[in-house]
């Protein structure tokens, strides 16, 4: 593995909890890129645990959403590891600030491999969490990896129909997507030009006063100090302008009808992206899989609102099908 040079301090957005143990890992994937996460382990826990993975929201870090998840279920018991995808945060990965259906989902398999071979987990109770965009690709792992036991997917997008066919479906055309892949591929002639790769940048700052509610929502989180982070492509110049290529080409949920271990998607009412969940319950199958609206709640609300996420229907969840 790559020696990374991680920090050691207290970087996060959200405070430090007193009832679990937090140290820093990193573990590698198939292709060789080392990913850097942060594991939380409950104080005083002996013997197996139950563990989860953590990743997203799409554009984070795991200073961010995901390390909120992965402390708080770390309260509720089980063993959580929070990391930072290929190309991003401290994880390795060149060019930086990629994206790819294949390697991200990877990522969330790779972390089941690090899980399964630590003398305190038990191999046979291990979850996975994916916030936002990460949301498609836990469901995409879980469709592919039969180690993984549970699956939730808070506040999902399925970032490979918004990338082929725009918000709420409104580019759904062979034309709009064609147009699409030509200025990309424009792109990647003139960043091979340059040699280097151009920023599509993150949140939109200064906010625009017509600027949509979720925008407004994003900004809310990333721009300011609830969620800011200095390594989040979000709160900073954003992703690679070409990393939308990959996506196009890829239907992330292609098999998810296959997925025989428990699926639990969690979603806004109010979301501007509650239909990417709707959708994708739509062709889950068994009956251990549950769609859970949350009456008012917004896409953002999701990341960080103690009193919004639904962490002890989380618990519930992950008690009953990770025993």
């Amino acid at each position: 593995m790559e020696q990374l040079n991680l920090t050691t301090d207290w970087d996060k957005v959200f405070p430090r909890s007193d009832k679990v143990d937090h140290s820093k890992v990193t573990f590698h994937n198939r292709y060789g890129i080392t990913l850097a996460a942060d594991l939380y382990i409950p104080k005083g826990a002996s013997g197996r645990l139950p563990a989860i993975a953590v990743c997203g929201p799409f554009g984070a870090v795991k200073e961010q959403s995901s390390g909120l998840y992965a402390q708080t279920m770390a309260e509720f018991g089980f063993l959580t590891l929070a990391f930072d995808p290929s190309f991003t945060g401290e994880s390795s990965g060149q060019p930086r600030y990629v994206a790819s259906p294949d390697i991200n989902t990877e990522d969330f398999c790779a972390a089941v491999d690090f899980l399964s071979v630590q003398d305190n987990v038990d191999p046979e109770r291990i979850g996975i969490i994916g916030i936002c965009g990460w949301g498609g690709m836990a469901i995409n792992a879980a469709a592919m990896d039969t180690r993984i036991k549970a699956t939730v997917a808070s506040t999902m997008y399925d970032m490979t129909r918004v990338n082929a066919n725009g918000y709420f479906d409104s580019e759904n055309t062979a034309e709009a997507r064609y147009e699409k892949k030509k200025a990309m591929n424009a792109q990647r002639t003139e960043d091979y030009r340059n040699g280097s790769y151009a920023l599509a940048g993150g949140v939109v700052d200064p906010l625009p006063e017509d600027a949509p509610q979720f925008v407004k929502d994003y900004y809310a989180y990333y721009k300011t100090p609830r969620g800011y982070h200095p390594r989040s492509l979000n709160s900073n110049g954003g992703w690679n302008i070409t990393s939308s290529l990959s996506f196009m080409n890829m239907p992330l949920l292609q098999y998810s009808q296959e997925i025989r271990s428990a699926v639990l998607l969690v979603h806004g009412e109010k979301a501007h992206s509650c239909y990417f969940s709707r959708d994708a319950f739509q062709k889950l199958t068994g009956d251990n899989k549950e769609l859970l609206i949350i009456p008012g709640a917004s896409h953002v609300d999701l990341y960080d609102r103690m009193d919004v996420i639904p962490f002890e229907k989380l618990k519930r969840f992950f008690e009953e099908y990770l025993r």
